[in-house]
């Protein structure tokens, strides 16, 4: 989401209105001194503010310091408990039992190939990182924000990068949505609470449900299957990840999934929860009627909705969309150092985006380069082994290109492939293969 004009948390020291006396029985009025005292800290300053701490807030910081950044210069402001770090995580190794990932091993920007910026790292860059502070009002003409705490911050620049929530099936007023047990997964609070649920399911001999048919699912279901907790995926749509995948692609991964033990629902729906204050059962509806499903534990991945309400109303808000499908993690770091450089002086030109999606469940890795949207495909590879991959053509030319367990070299040679989209046809793809990108390096 694009926001024009570029609209580009601190520990709360609470003061008593009373200063003690040097009479141990006497309390007297704050003197004026403490009055200018207690202005001086609900009231901060700063040339660059920014709102949010996801993935774009660490680039963000890394673009600031690479163009030049005095001390004090830079403000990060977020409502979680921990400085920037790399959120796909927390839907694969974060979930693993030996050897899961923790933080500070994939804060920013080690995904994007920089160093891993600690707190240690902010504070050495001399940037002002506010952790668990809520902004609760933005005034874009006065250049000033409020928080929770009451505190007022005023800017030059503001860059708003607050990110999105997920999708809440209590907004439709599922039954049973509000019981313990249902988990939505965002950030690190939330994947530590799963991590206690994924062990005590364990313990217990206990089942999951996941709701949805996309990247949360699939990954967590695998995350799942390796800690010995059986799962069900309840998937709305006639296949897995249908916005990416083709049906013989889904139907590849649907059935090493049933391998490893994850039952697939498709064509279903969860309409509700049942169970004494924690969810006991799902209950879904599918063509051929309603059933109900044992689950200690529910993970709902059906969407997310952009942060945007603090802006509404003051700024225009510009949709910029990438092919068919919003991809977020790349796009994230780019608009980032976009909106630096642009503050900077430095350049306000496009920059070069290639859409580039991936994932890693069990032992399996696929990349994709591209988009897919209104093509045709050409399918290659062995699929029985597991290596195999896709081309996307449209207009004549090559749009996208799908591998999985693929090669370094491999990769690299997709990917100039979908950048530079040469002419080709199905035929000839469907021949060539692998080979038609490696042979272009």
């Amino acid at each position: 989401m694009l926001l024009r004009p570029i609209p580009i948390q601190s520990a709360v020291h609470r003061f008593d209105t009373r200063v003690f006396n040097a009479r141990p029985w006497e309390w007297r009025k704050p003197v004026a001194a403490s009055r200018r005292l207690v202005a001086a800290m609900a009231t901060e300053h700063y040339a660059n503010v920014t709102i949010g701490g996801g993935n774009a807030a660490g680039y963000v910081a890394k673009e600031f310091v690479a163009q030049g950044l005095g001390r004090g210069e830079l403000a990060i402001i977020s409502d979680e408990g921990v400085c920037a770090y790399e959120r796909p995580a927390l839907s694969k190794a974060y979930l693993a039992g030996e050897g899961a990932a923790r933080l500070p091993g994939f804060h920013t920007s080690v995904g994007g190939g920089g160093e891993r910026q600690t707190p240690e790292w902010y504070a050495e860059k001399g940037i002002t990182y506010k952790l668990a502070t809520k902004v609760e009002k933005v005034d874009a003409k006065t250049k000033s924000l409020s928080t929770a705490s009451g505190n007022t911050i005023t800017y030059d620049k503001l860059i708003y990068a607050a990110g999105s929530r997920p999708v809440y099936l209590s907004e439709f007023k599922v039954p049973g949505s509000d019981l313990q047990g249902l988990h939505y997964l965002r950030n690190t609070a939330d994947a530590d609470k799963l991590v206690q649920d994924i062990q005590a399911a364990k313990a217990s001999g206990g089942k999951a449900v996941l709701v949805g048919g996309g990247y949360i699912a699939m990954e967590v279901a695998s995350q799942l299957a390796n800690n010995g907790v059986p799962s069900t995926i309840v998937c709305p749509e006639p296949y897995l990840l249908s916005r990416l995948f083709t049906p013989k692609i889904a139907e590849f991964y649907e059935k090493f999934y049933a391998s490893k033990g994850v039952h697939i629902m498709k064509h279903a729906k969860a309409t509700a929860f049942e169970g004494s204050g924690k969810v006991q059962q799902v209950v879904v509806s599918t063509k051929d009627g309603e059933q109900k499903l044992d689950a200690s534990l529910v993970i709902v991945g059906v969407g997310a909705r952009p942060n945007v309400e603090l802006l509404d109303g003051q700024v225009e808000m510009v949709p910029k969309p990438v092919g068919g499908i919003k991809e977020h993690v790349t796009n994230a770091r780019q608009t980032a150092t976009q909106a630096v450089r642009a503050i900077k002086g430095k350049t306000t030109e496009p920059y070069d985006y290639l859409p580039f999606f991936y994932s890693r469940v069990f032992n399996l890795s696929w990349q994709f380069w591209g988009t897919n949207e209104n093509a045709e495909v050409a399918h290659f590879g062995d699929f029985a082994a597991g290596k195999f991959g896709a081309y996307f053509i449209s207009n004549g030319k090559v749009v996208g290109v799908f591998l999985e367990s693929a090669s370094p070299e491999e990769q690299s040679a997709a990917q100039k492939v979908a950048r530079e989209q040469p002419a080709a046809n199905l035929a000839e793809l469907e021949s060539k293969g692998i080979s038609f990108a490696t042979s272009r390096m």
